[in-house]
């Protein structure tokens, strides 16, 4: 019986060859992207369904034959000002690598352009083994990861100047802000500690030493989380001063109230007393205005005073 016809790649997905090693680049795989694996490939049915899925945590996951990793980055969005986690996955060989991304992973997009247009290119990737070519795309992610944290700093100093002026709210933006930051956290945090755990992993896959090579890697993880650790108690700090601010305007607006309250209540009670006592005094007395509008001041003065000293005004 003739054997059975393998199917063809499905849409985007791309692949290099040079020398005995094989990149197979997938972006945003789909159920034909698995199919396609489990033809091709001797991969795990569970490691194929967890490529796909949207809701794995961090791993490795390691093999006789292979090793599967599945990572996740933070994608900026510069519309909203947040970050959205991104998930892609890694199934590293002798002979092959395989990547599965998405399409927003834009630094692994041009080192595959890179690795196709240029031998030399391939020669220096590809030629040290599957395991440094993965090395390879985690270098160019991390990074690409930078200018964003450029950009974070960029809007905490524009909050700055913000939480710290007058009459401007700035509430919406600290809240935006600190929400990204936790984002950031939550996603590069778990990836330095699965950094960690992959330089041993790899050695079997590499034709080099990593070493030096992770060692540089995790010193720009290092001060990825450091940076984000600094800019969290910042953002608190801006959070703690918008509050006061906003505490502080709205006492404002509770001592306008009071002045406001000091001024009128006198009148309040002339006329209160001139409805009690409408035909016993003649209110129309030059005597009696004067002594009302004096009363009034007093009144008025008093109320002042007694505001004042309880710090309402």
């Amino acid at each position: 019986m003739a054997g059975r016809i393998p199917s063809p790649p499905p849409p985007l997905t791309r692949t290099i060859t040079f020398g005995d090693l094989t990149w197979t680049d997938i972006v945003d795989p789909t159920e034909e992207s698995q199919k396609y694996l489990a033809e091709h490939f001797s991969f795990h049915p569970l490691d194929l369904e967890d490529a796909l899925s949207r809701r794995q945590l961090s791993k490795t996951e390691e093999y006789p034959a292979y090793l599967f990793v599945i990572f996740h980055l933070p994608v900026y969005d510069k519309t909203t000002q947040v970050s959205t986690r991104k998930q892609w996955s890694a199934f590293v060989g002798d002979k092959f690598l395989v990547t599965l991304r998405p399409r927003e992973l834009k630094s692994t997009e041009d080192l595959f352009r890179e690795v196709e247009s240029s031998d030399d290119v391939k020669q220096e990737l590809m030629g040290r083994g599957s395991g440094y070519l993965l090395y390879s795309m985690l270098d160019r992610a991390i990074d690409s990861y930078f200018p964003v944290l450029n950009k974070i700093l960029s809007l905490m100093d524009d909050i700055e100047d913000s939480v710290f002026a007058e009459g401007v709210e700035v509430g919406k933006g600290v809240s935006i802000l600190r929400r990204d930051i936790i984002t950031q956290r939550r996603v590069m945090f778990p990836t330095r500690t699965l950094f960690t755990e992959l330089e041993p992993k790899l050695k079997r896959f590499t034709r080099i030493d990593l070493t030096l090579f992770f060692s540089d890697l995790m010193d720009h993880m290092n001060k990825i989380c450091d940076t984000l650790d600094e800019y969290d108690e910042v953002i608190e700090v801006y959070k703690d001063a918008d509050s006061v601010q906003s505490n502080y305007r709205a006492n404002s607006g509770i001592r306008i109230l009071a002045t406001l309250f000091a001024i009128g209540l006198p009148f309040v009670i002339v006329a209160g007393v001139r409805m009690l006592l409408p035909g016993t005094i003649q209110w129309n007395s030059p005597a009696v205005s004067y002594g009302t509008l004096a009363g009034v001041l007093v009144l008025i003065l008093a109320t002042l005073i007694v505001l004042r000293r309880r710090h309402l005004i």
